[in-house]
């Protein structure tokens, strides 16, 4: 019996389903896995000079190339976020045009926020967590027992949709009996015009940089109403409550990883609540992290509420080079409106904490979610103020307000009757309008006032905002060149693109200067 994984995303970070694979692979070592990237390999430039959204697409020829390889497999399991369900979709309609014998299963987030629409191309679909629901799956497909009674998943049995419970979530104490992530291990990956090939040292520099990319901790206290954290919560309330492996299995995670590629230069940590994590805990992460990896990381998805000095001092002090941060709005109603956790100055305070380790890090990241149809003019005002009054240097990601289906969100705009666009058109490009072009240029210096207050006069709310054709692509043609240049400045090395990168570690400069930085930090931050 055959057995396909397969992930299908905008890389091959793929975190979530790397876990699954490890899973799967204790049980059936001959799993064969899979990664199918629509966009193509990551490309510097072409991230720095693409004048739209790309959108996730393959060709009827590539359809039937890969339909004709998965089709050769008893049983494929795929990974999608929403992003790419359509795209999925199709896939798995070449499958069963190749072979419809293969029995088919859809996990990922995907699955879990939108069920509904995952169960109709799907023969089951894991609506939980993973790890265990998935090899208990497995276990039983493998045995040729009737696989429909598995928790944490849905069949569709002739039409017949089961669906079945949710298991308990998983604890910390199991969660550190999981096998590490698969990584670098008899991995396949897609290739236009070539079809699947193995996914050695190379791939990996085209797809990933010198970064390795993982989540520590799973949960989130909050429902931010556009987040699929919210179905989560709403699935299992105890979603909510923060759990994560000890220190020494997230230790172990990564110099596994080094040890398999040394080049790795930076981790990310995607977590959606880092900061969440009690002190102490991050105080034996730090001392771990200082004495066994030595290499600088990254902390994405903080959360204002949880800006701590304390931890963000401990942190840096072991070699936390960057952080992103969620701000969405600077406008008190409009984060209401999103449920994410504020109070007013909130977001201000815990810029001006990170701003105060800015000397030892990259500028940090803040998100921010635009083309929002039920912000007023000052809503916008809000949120261009906070921009302009925020410590320096910083750089934001820019979101379209896109619906996840299944979301609080989602059911809200429903029944007020606004017309918002799914996440699966994407959620990058925004309408150039004077609110986003101020956003933008914002990021790139600090306006003159006499500049910055007469542009502030002129913005309007989405539905009456007229485009900039010219000064729109412009700024967010400044933007792309500052970030760039901070990078280099602030010298991240997992910006260098595949081999150029690995050349520049090979030749032992990235050790070098990185070794340097993390000295400096620990000796000019005083812990007592």
């Amino acid at each position: 019996m055959k057995i396909s994984l397969v992930s299908v995303e905008n890389s091959i970070t793929a975190i979530g389903f790397r876990k699954i694979a490890a899973v799967a692979r204790k049980v059936r070592p001959d799993v064969e896995v899979c990664y199918l990237v629509p966009m193509g390999e990551r490309a510097f430039f072409k991230l720095l000079f693409k004048k739209r959204e790309i959108e996730p697409d393959l060709f009827p020829e590539e359809l039937a190339r890969i339909g004709q390889h998965l089709g050769r497999s008893d049983l494929v399991c795929f990974s999608s976020m929403t992003p790419f369900a359509e795209v999925t979709q199709k896939v798995i309609a070449a499958v069963r045009q190749a072979n419809p014998k293969t029995y088919i299963v859809w996990g990922g987030v995907h699955a879990i926020v939108n069920p509904e629409d995952a169960i109709c191309s799907a023969d089951g679909i894991c609506v939980g967590e993973g790890e265990t629901a998935f090899r208990n799956f497995l276990e039983a497909f493998l045995a040729g027992k009737d696989p429909t009674t598995v928790k944490n998943f849905w069949f569709n049995k002739g039409g017949r949709i089961i669906r079945n419970e949710f298991l308990p979530l998983q604890t910390s104490a199991e969660m550190d009996r999981f096998p590490y992530p698969l990584y670098a291990d008899n991995e396949l990956i897609y290739r236009r015009g070539k079809g699947f090939i193995p996914m050695g040292r190379d791939e990996y520099l085209s797809y990933n940089d010198l970064v390795y990319n993982t989540v520590w901790a799973i949960g989130c206290p909050y429902k931010c109403t556009y987040c699929s954290n919210s179905k989560f919560s709403k699935n299992h309330k105890d979603y909510r409550n923060l759990r994560h492996p000890s220190v020494d299995y997230i230790i172990g995670e990564i110099k596994h990883v080094l040890g398999k590629h040394p080049h790795i230069s930076t981790v990310r940590f995607h977590d959606d609540s880092f900061m969440a994590i009690p002190l102490e805990t991050l105080k034996h992460f730090s001392e771990k992290w200082r004495q066994v990896i030595r290499i600088p990381f990254w902390v994405y998805g903080l959360i204002p509420v949880f800006v701590n000095r304390e931890k963000m001092k401990v942190l840096v002090h072991s070699g936390m080079e960057g952080v992103r941060m969620g701000i969405q709005s600077g406008s008190d109603k409009i984060l209401k409106f999103y449920n994410r956790p504020n109070r007013p100055g909130l977001i201000a305070d815990s810029m001006s904490i990170i701003g105060e380790f800015t000397p030892y890090m990259c500028p940090p990241y803040y998100d921010i979610i635009v083309d929002n149809p039920i912000e007023t003019k000052q809503d916008l005002t809000d949120t261009l103020e906070v921009m302009y009054h925020a410590p320096r240097p910083y750089t934001i990601l820019v979101y379209a307000l896109r619906m996840i289906p299944g979301t609080e969100m989602a059911e809200d705009f429903e029944k007020r009757g606004i017309p918002v666009e799914s996440i699966t058109k994407g959620y990058v490009a925004t309408i150039p309008s004077l609110a986003n072009t101020m956003i933008f240029l914002l990021s790139v210096c600090k306006l003159p006032q006499g500049i910055y207050r007469a542009f502030l006069k002129n913005v309007v709310p989405y539905s009456e905002q007229p485009g900039y054709s010219v000064l729109f692509p412009f700024a967010r043609f400044l933007y792309k060149v500052k970030n760039a240049l901070d990078l280099f400045r602030s010298l991240d090395f997992s910006i260098f693109p595949g081999r150029a990168g690995w050349l520049i570690w090979k030749l032992g400069i990235i050790r070098v200067i990185q070794r340097r930085r993390l000295d400096r930090a620990y000796k000019e931050i005083n812990l007592d």
